[in-house]
């Protein structure tokens, strides 16, 4: 990632790995901290210039294109709380790695990039843990609260092939989820349109709606668990299921399961709140959602991947009461 420095005119020539994106994503990136709105702005008015010509914000920047940046002046908030922290440098468990590609186990809790209230995520910290590698992009996204499978490129090509097969609803993505109540069978294949809006209090949100995008999610029951330790918090049944997802939506698994009154334990969002408070007391601390496995054509060489995270052991430990009983 090269040094800029927002105060002074900056003139960077662009390297191989980034040829192909758009000038304003290219700046987007560079330009940590620095509003949207406000680089499309830049660009609009002339200032960024690339080989000494105006572009337009859609652009794709080519090898050794030599882009001007000028100084860049954008308030800066002094109230108390407002100063951004550095990303920390961390590495998470390596699942698989070459020249191309990275695929971590992400831990629960943590983000996979800053922004929305975040000042960090996976993608910050793998990036000052590993000043050496020039390109690290994430491929997709988790939920903060779903930990398991993470896809990093380590190259733009690998990136882009990467993207070309999440549109074709490859690779084959599958997750381990609890759900509070028992799992219907007839529900195993669920096919519900999608749609995002914005909630009461702003966060987003996801729901089941005729004019959204369409959404499967194939669900197989693993066990079911009814017995003292659920009983005991007035729980009737935990059901403990695979979600293998034949298409990507935002926070698809979790609406769906939702929809079949069968919402996912921990889940703050679209679950049961009552039932969350119950679980709390037998130690769920968190949402039991894990990308568990991916199945996937590698990028470059096309080898077939097949790549798994075992449950983590707060996960796995919870469930121990349920299975002895």
């Amino acid at each position: 990632m090269p040094t800029i420095s927002k105060d002074l005119v900056n003139h960077l020539k662009v390297a191989e790995h980034d040829a192909g994106q758009r000038l304003d994503n290219h700046l987007i990136k560079i330009l940590k901290g620095v509003p949207k709105s406000h680089i499309h702005r830049i660009i609009r008015a002339g200032e960024v210039r690339v080989n000494k010509g105006r572009v337009q914000a859609d652009y794709r920047i080519q090898a050794d294109d030599l882009i001007r940046i000028p100084p860049i002046r954008v308030a800066e908030k002094t109230h108390a709380g407002s100063l951004k922290t550095p990303a920390p440098a961390r590495e998470f468990e390596i699942v698989f790695e070459d020249e191309y590609l990275l695929v971590v186990n992400k831990p629960s809790g943590v983000a996979v990039h800053g922004g929305s209230g975040v000042s960090f995520g996976v993608i910050e910290q793998l990036r000052q843990s590993r000043p050496n590698t020039p390109y690290l992009e994430l491929v997709h996204r988790l939920d903060k609260d779903t930990s398991g499978l993470l896809m990093v490129a380590k190259k733009r090509s690998a990136l882009v092939k990467l993207h070309e097969m999440l549109r074709n609803d490859h690779p084959k993505k599958v997750y381990l989820a609890l759900g509070v109540g028992a799992w219907q069978p007839e529900n195993r294949h669920v096919k519900l349109p999608l749609i995002k809006y914005t909630g009461a209090a702003g966060e987003k949100m996801v729901r089941v709606d005729e004019n959204g995008q369409s959404a499967h999610t194939i669900f197989q029951v693993l066990d079911v668990f009814s017995g003292s330790p659920t009983h005991s918090v007035g729980i009737a049944a935990l059901s403990l299921v695979q979600a293998t997802l034949k298409t990507g939506r935002t926070h698809q698994i979790r609406v769906h399961m939702q929809a079949q009154n069968c919402p996912i334990a921990g889940d703050e969002r679209y679950g049961d709140y009552q039932a969350n408070k119950r679980l709390q007391k037998l130690g769920l601390k968190r949402m039991f959602l894990h990308a568990h496995r991916l199945v996937l054509n590698h990028p470059i060489s096309g080898e077939v991947l097949d790549l798994q995270a075992n449950l983590p052991d707060e996960l796995a430990q919870f469930l121990t009461q349920f299975q002895a009983t």
